[in-house]
């Protein structure tokens, strides 16, 4: 395993952390994830992969709250690994988890079993 992917899996849990706990931007939608970091070689620039759970409107919201608290997530990037450069941060956003999510769904409505969220509304009903 290279440094650039030891130093980028560091960053990935630094970023997770922050956006979690730290930033408090109302603009930021409560279900973000940080799918993945790909550092350069130099650990001159970084490429965060964000998963956003939400509409295009959140997805909007979240990436003027990260452009707005880039310097602040930059510089406690450096800080927390102890970089003598900070990279610089590139957010993306990364939709595999809800592909995942609707071939999922597809797969389950091909082999004839009912939604999961439906079936589990049954069955508290039932309950009852």
């Amino acid at each position: 395993m290279q440094r650039a992917n030891r130093v980028g899996d560091e960053i990935r849990k630094v970023i997770a952390d922050l956006i979690q706990n730290e930033i408090k931007d109302p603009r930021m939608p409560e279900l973000v994830s940080v799918v993945a970091v790909d550092a350069s070689r130099d650990l001159s620039h970084a490429r965060i992969y964000i998963s956003v759970m939400g509409d295009e409107e959140a997805r909007k919201n979240c990436a003027a709250a990260l452009r707005s608290a880039s310097g602040y997530i930059r510089r406690e990037v450096a800080s927390r690994i102890r970089l003598r450069v900070a990279p610089e941060l590139h957010f993306q956003f990364d939709d595999s988890i809800e592909r995942g999510i609707r071939i999922s769904r597809l797969i389950d409505e091909a082999l004839g079993e009912p939604d999961r969220q439906t079936k589990q509304k049954t069955d508290h009903e039932a309950e009852d």
